[in-house]
């Protein structure tokens, strides 16, 4: 029963933590030895990015990989007033998009190492099921 209650707690309270600041996330991949996932959202107007939200990143699959295995950094850019987010992250968002995404996709997932150089890139909604996103990024790291 004990074993029941240590895998179900597992499975429920691992969650993946989502970043703003790519400068921290790469601290934190070095010192972990992880790959960063980045993904480049428009949470509140941009259809296949709700879609990658609710369907591959916030899976338990994807989760349970990600809270293990790789640090992960989101830029958003929301356009609701209700939505905006602080002048700072804003900044932030851009620096990095600037940096990596200076055309303006959306939905736009990249998988880098510590460094920041590129390992794979998701252009657009992955047209895959999370199992065999975490596939992906597993055979490419």
């Amino acid at each position: 029963m004990k074993l029941l209650l240590i895998t179900l707690s597992s499975i429920l309270f691992t969650s993946a933590v989502w970043l703003g600041n790519f400068n921290e996330a790469k601290k934190e991949a070095i010192a972990s030895h992880k790959a960063i996932l980045i993904n480049f959202s428009g949470s509140d107007w941009c259809g296949p990015c709700i879609r990658l939200r609710s369907e591959i990143l916030e899976s338990a699959v994807f989760e349970k990989y990600a809270s293990q295995n790789l640090v992960l950094v989101r830029a958003d850019f929301p356009r609701q007033k209700k939505n905006q987010l602080s002048k700072e992250q804003i900044k932030l968002n851009e620096a990095l998009a600037e940096q990596y995404n200076p055309e303006g996709k959306f939905p736009y997932t990249l998988l880098v190492d510590a460094n920041g150089k590129i390992l794979k890139a998701w252009d657009g909604f992955p047209n895959e099921s999370a199992e065999n996103f975490v596939t992906d990024i597993k055979a490419t790291k």
